[in-house]
């Protein structure tokens, strides 16, 4: 996600807090920038997750397994 986005959730999120508040065209705006910086942050951990390994005393290095549900 790029940083005119993130000013733009930010910008909102003032606009939102005002008297005024938001339009509707600028509610649905703001959630769907919300949605896509979530998603950005998901991806962006769980790259560096599946990158993560564990290094035992020995030196072995082991990589993270996800939880099983």
């Amino acid at each position: 996600m790029d940083q005119k986005k993130i000013a733009r959730i930010n910008e909102l999120s003032r606009k939102s807090r005002t008297p005024n508040g938001l339009t509707e065209q600028e509610k649905q705006e703001q959630a769907v920038l919300r949605r896509e910086y979530i998603d950005s942050f998901k991806t962006s951990l769980r790259s560096q997750l599946d990158n993560t390994v564990i290094v035992d005393a020995n030196g072995k290095r082991t990589p993270l397994k996800p939880k099983k549900p």
